[in-house]
């Protein structure tokens, strides 16, 4: 393999992770100077998806993330590089993703009919508008957690809680998810500060209050 393709999948994966945090700032919180954060977040979750999607799948070989890939007589030189595939090379689109994450790594997307909604609404939002009666903020937090949560922890072992440009984390994001019976994935540094989530337990249902609490304890006895 050319070492100039060797890092993209690194590098994919930490702009994936960027967009994410991102995603979750514009999604659980509100900003007088810019109502439009709600339908923003949308298209940031969907960018830090297709991101990290692709690179697990470069992590595997960057060159599987190509739809089309340049013909030796296009490339600048004697060897396919980066040149090349910024000028010629053209990746899968959100539609083939999860079949081709499946053949290059045996993963397959968690809860695939949410992906494939989320790809409709940000498809709706980027080139038409937000559908009425949709809260943008919550479908990108059902998404984040119900399907990049679970892919970026059994590919990594990394929590979509722990990405929030918060400057307190897991105080206030939290709070965001747990109002709108989010369920999520608890990492260890989120379980240690689970004395500062500023939630209200008693505005939630038991059944999902049982269901954090049990994952906060499974997260400290790790």
């Amino acid at each position: 393999m050319n070492p100039a393709l060797r890092g993209i999948w690194e590098h994919m994966r930490d702009l994936g992770l960027g967009a994410l945090a991102h995603a979750n700032r514009h999604a659980a919180y509100a900003a007088m100077e810019n109502p439009r954060w709600p339908e923003l977040s949308v298209l940031q979750a969907a960018h830090a998806a297709e991101l990290l999607i692709k690179a697990c799948i470069a992590e595997e070989h960057p060159l599987l993330i190509f739809e089309h890939l340049p013909r030796s007589t296009q490339a600048l030189g004697t060897h396919l590089d980066l040149e090349d595939l910024f000028r010629q090379g053209r990746t899968i689109q959100w539609s083939d993703l999860p079949e081709r994450l499946w053949a290059a790594t045996g993963f397959s997307i968690p809860n695939k009919g949410r992906f494939d909604s989320f790809g409709k609404l940000r498809n709706g939002i980027q080139h038409f508008a937000p559908p009425p009666g949709v809260d943008a903020g919550e479908e990108t937090l059902r998404f984040v957690f119900d399907v990049i949560d679970p892919f970026i922890n059994q590919r990594w072992g990394l929590f979509a809680v722990d990405y929030d440009e918060d400057y307190e984390p897991y105080v206030y994001f939290v709070h965001a998810l747990v109002s709108r019976e989010i369920t999520f994935l608890v990492s260890l540094e989120a379980a240690e500060q689970f004395d500062h989530w500023d939630v209200n337990w008693s505005k939630v249902s038991p059944a999902y209050k049982n269901e954090m609490q049990a994952r906060v304890k499974k997260a400290l006895a790790r």
